[in-house]
């Protein structure tokens, strides 16, 4: 069944959702939250998009930000190729790290636009991550204080004159905006799990697996997470642990 096609956004604006796939880590250590954010400046720059906000949590990413000079989807392909490569490179793993195509919402008036913006820098404290939106190093909330080149701050500004940012977020955050819990992945159940476990790598037992040199065993969870198996299951049938199979 093809695609659905996007509904466009008569302002430009949308909020865009990005995941690891089977809800895996993209990143690691600070480095990558750091590569992320390079390399978003530099495709900021090609595509001329403007940045409104950006959380970028352990498995996901959050941004609100209007389309440029190329198509929104041109972007994220960029995006998404540049650092998947990098992250493949650093962690000696092979095959995709994000779930599927990036997921968006349109943001037609102002009023939701603040909306979006305080959902995304709350997500950390959702998370149980900080305490407070200005505590989490991986967000826009502190471009808003600080002042920044690279956020383009002053559309919400003028909308929160004086202590205004501020008291929008002072207020918490109960809204429902584009979540990672929106859609439910399709989950093989163990059986399942098991057939294609063997299907892939003739191995019928984790003790099998174990036997495996370490160059085939990453080959073989990078092809296991790319045929719906979730961490857990894989864990479950190759012996390997959690942080293994996330980075592969």
């Amino acid at each position: 069944m093809p695609r659905a096609a996007r509904k466009k956004s008569s302002t430009g604006i949308y909020h865009i959702m990005i995941r690891g796939i089977d809800r895996q880590n993209i990143f690691v250590e600070p480095e990558d939250y750091r590569k992320l954010l390079y390399q978003l400046v530099d495709c900021k720059e090609k595509g001329a998009f403007e940045l409104y906000a950006y959380c970028l949590m352990p498995n996901h990413i959050h941004l609100l930000i209007k389309e440029g000079a190329e198509p929104i989807a041109e972007t994220f392909r960029r995006i998404g190729s540049k650092y998947v490569t990098w992250f493949n490179t650093k962690y000696e793993r092979v095959g995709h790290l994000f779930q599927d195509r990036f997921k968006s919402e349109e943001v037609e008036d102002d009023e939701y636009f603040l909306t979006v913006l305080r959902y995304i820098h709350f997500n950390p404290v959702k998370a149980k991550l900080v305490r407070y939106p200005g505590e989490y190093l991986y967000s826009s909330y502190s471009a808003y204080i600080n002042g920044s080149s690279f956020v383009d701050t002053e559309r919400a500004l003028k909308m929160l004159p004086g202590n205004g940012f501020i008291e929008l977020h002072a207020v918490g955050c109960h809204d429902n905006c584009l979540d990672i819990q929106e859609e439910r992945p399709f989950r093989l159940t163990e059986e399942d799990a098991a057939t294609v476990m063997y299907q892939v790598t003739k191995c019928n037992s984790s003790e099998k697996f174990q036997e495996l040199d370490g160059k085939k065993k990453k080959e073989f969870i990078a092809k296991l997470k790319t045929r719906g198996l979730s961490i857990r299951q894989i864990a479950k049938l190759t012996g390997e642990s959690y942080y293994t199979i996330q980075k592969c």
